[in-house]
């Protein structure tokens, strides 16, 4: 959510017209994110939510509508892309899918802020997704599956800064150990890839709506709840196991993992992390955009994650680790299927 693409109050007002959203009043840019530029547009009919995708093609954009509107007849409090007076859900802004939506009221919490009940109600929603979809048919690639990220890697390897030597050797290290042990035969589905904090809103203890679903496709149900955890679990450089316990608990309320998701878990956690610190130096070093115009999100952050996973810094893997170890539900689970 940086501005890459700048909306003038000229564009506001045509773009605000062919949504048929009423009287411009006001348009500012919202600058955090690193992605797709978006803008507050606010009418005389309320405010809304403009998107312009910058690095999706038109059939992406279209692939991510769909699920959107699947999800909302589902139930599922995301936000909903709106009609241009052609009865279209985007319009061509300067190469660009430019989308509207109803601005979604509420309050996006900083990690630190969010309490027990709060990551419950996140884990409960994060499962209630992965049930949701389920009933979604249509494929949508994962963009950042590990192929992928290795591809990546390796495009932006090339173009590091020497004193980054050490941080490459660690990361080269790291696909090639995931590339052995990485298990590809687990549970698939549509997850949101993107499970954080400032993308999702509250209002007090309830929660109003899941936002940005940029990295949505079908893939890995544990590695989303992967994602999940090293975005939510992580404070204060390192892991806690009562926000862990809260989320899962809340998770798990609507779906209980096999036995073989939780084995691959900890390589899961492994890999999301590497994942982040990859798209986040690409997003920095070989992403041209000024400076002023984004917010940097430092790689360093998920790096440093990605070493306490492999236990070259301490952090509270540990804590994680011994509670799945010896934490009977899951394998009470595992039980009750056995013995039925």
């Amino acid at each position: 959510m940086a501005i890459y693409t700048e909306i003038t109050k000229k564009d506001a007002t045509k773009i605000v017209e062919e949504f048929t959203l009423g009287d411009l009043v006001s348009c500012s840019g919202i600058k955090n994110g690193s992605v797709n530029t978006h803008y507050l547009l606010e009418t005389k009919r309320g405010r809304f939510f403009a998107k312009i995708d910058e690095v999706k093609s038109e059939l992406e954009v279209k692939q991510e509508l769909d699920l959107l509107f699947h999800l909302r007849k589902q139930g599922f409090p995301c936000l909903q892309p709106l009609k241009t007076r052609n009865g279209r859900y985007y319009i061509e802004f300067r190469g660009k899918c430019l989308t509207e939506s109803r601005y979604l009221d509420g309050t996006e919490l900083p990690i630190e802020s969010l309490t027990g009940s709060h990551l419950g109600i996140l884990g409960h929603t994060l499962a209630n997704l992965h049930l949701i979809g389920r009933s979604y048919k249509k494929g949508i690639d994962n963009r950042f599956g590990f192929s992928r990220i290795l591809t990546i890697y390796r495009e932006v390897r090339r173009q590091l800064p020497s004193h980054l030597k050490n941080i490459v050797r660690v990361l080269d290290d790291e696909f090639s150990y995931l590339e052995n042990y990485l298990d590809n035969n687990l549970p698939k589905g549509i997850i949101h890839g993107d499970f954080f904090a400032d993308n999702v809103k509250f209002k007090g203890n309830r929660l109003v709506g899941v936002m940005d679903f940029e990295a949505a496709c079908r893939g890995k149900l544990i590695y989303d709840l992967a994602t999940a955890v090293n975005a939510l679990c992580f404070v204060h450089q390192r892991y806690r196991i009562d926000r862990f316990e809260a989320f899962i608990s809340g998770f798990e309320s609507l779906r209980a993992f096999s036995l073989s998701e939780w084995d691959s878990f900890p390589n899961e956690l492994r890999f999301s992390a590497l994942r982040f610190t990859v798209t986040r130096i690409k997003d920095f070093y070989l992403r041209k955009t000024d400076d002023s115009q984004r917010i940097y999100k430092d790689f360093k952050e998920f790096y440093d994650r990605l070493l306490i996973l492999r236990r070259e810094k301490s952090g509270g893997m540990e804590d994680i680790l011994l509670a799945m170890a010896t934490g009977d539900d899951y394998r009470k689970y595992q039980k009750s299927k056995t013995s039925k």
